[in-house]
């Protein structure tokens, strides 16, 4: 995790914890800076997000201004607040956790563009992409096992993509992308 700045965990996860919370990428010339936070509504404890995702906006924005933030949290208030909080700031605001797209896209005032949650990509059958079984009797029994991934069947592919004016980092389009019944 502290070698690859290809792998990222939450950005306000304790201190001393491996990884990273960004990464700096180029595409197409460009340089992209990606951060992912967790929420703290029906998550974890961690830090305090909008503190955390202040800080590393505004300092990642002195070597970009295309910066992405992911948001990984339960509620949809706590993503739509972020997203709210870093407009202006932060190029793109998408949330994830739910594995359920939401049909919310938008560009906000501030030319930032926002999805509350970009979806799953996976199988289609089960629950949330988990054998139906094991998440049932976690339900009705209160026992809990680990779920185990749906091998086979149809697939979905969830994503967005945004189209970001490289000088000034303001999004100027987003366009969410849904395909269902992948074999």
């Amino acid at each position: 995790m502290d070698e690859s700045d290809r792998i990222l965990r939450p950005a306000n996860y304790p201190p001393g914890t491996p990884g990273r919370g960004w990464t700096m990428a180029e595409a197409d010339g460009t340089r992209v800076a990606v951060v992912n936070l967790m929420g703290r509504v029906f998550m974890p404890v961690v830090d305090d997000p909008f503190r955390i995702a202040a800080e590393m906006v505004d300092e990642l924005r002195t070597s970009t201004p295309v910066v992405i933030v992911d948001m990984h949290a339960e509620a949809t208030s706590e993503k739509m607040a972020i997203a709210r909080f870093l407009d202006g700031r932060a190029s793109f605001v998408f949330g994830t956790h739910t594995h359920v797209q939401t049909a919310d896209e938008q560009i906000f005032a501030g030319g930032t563009a926002y999805l509350t949650d970009v979806g799953m990509t996976g199988p289609m059958d089960g629950v949330i992409g988990m054998e139906s079984a094991g998440v049932i009797e976690r339900f009705t029994s209160a026992y809990a096992e680990r779920f185990n991934v749906v091998k086979a069947g149809p697939k979905q592919f969830c994503a967005a993509v945004v189209s970001i004016d490289r000088t000034t980092g303001k999004a100027a389009e987003i366009k969410r992308i849904f395909m269902r019944g992948i074999a």
